[in-house]
């Protein structure tokens, strides 16, 4: 998955690692994370497959710039063409099993999940501000539609997650509640 982002990033732009980092945080960074320690045999990978070109820069110790070659180009546009896959998701497969668990634990991580959710809402509706001032001054705003409708998916999946996780810890209360009475 990697190498693919990185290769779609290399379409728009030439970049060293520092700044494909720094780019894929603040976009895809939305669903997806990379580490450096990621990143970098990742972009080995794709100069090893000839996919990207690598260009130390002289004047800088160790600094070099990655850019798209045909052949990576191609690898992208057969990989981005290929159907859409539903992915997994571990928090789901956990909540699944979360009847083991004791209440207090159960109550607390979901708690501590719901905390993570609405500080990635409030990340994303700060993104969206600052997208919405940056489009004013395009030409051509239409061109980023798709790439703004995963900003809204991200939006709407948090609030359906919060929405969700506030209703799974009520229903669990309701129920203790119940069994008391």
């Amino acid at each position: 998955m990697l190498e693919h982002i990185i290769l779609g990033l290399l379409l728009e732009n030439e970049m060293n690692g520092y700044e494909l980092k720094k780019t894929i945080d603040h976009t895809v960074g939305i669903f997806y994370s990379a580490s450096y320690g990621s990143l970098y045999p990742a972009l080995k990978r794709l100069a090893d497959k000839q996919l990207v070109n690598v260009t130390a820069i002289e004047d800088s110790k160790n600094k070099k710039i990655y850019s798209i070659l045909p052949a990576g180009k191609e690898a992208f546009l057969k990989w981005l063409s290929q159907p859409l896959q539903l992915t997994k998701n571990e928090h789901l497969l956990k909540i699944f099993f979360y009847d083991y668990l004791d209440e207090d634990t159960r109550q607390t991580r979901l708690a501590e999940y719901q905390f993570k959710v609405a500080n990635e809402r409030e990340r994303l509706k700060n993104v969206e501000r600052i997208v919405a001032k940056e489009l004013t001054q395009l030409s051509n705003p239409q061109q980023y539609y798709y790439r703004l409708s995963v900003l809204q998916y991200g939006l709407h999946y948090f609030e359906m997650e919060n929405s969700w996780v506030e209703d799974i810890m009520e229903r669990k209360n309701r129920n203790n509640d119940e069994q008391h009475d």
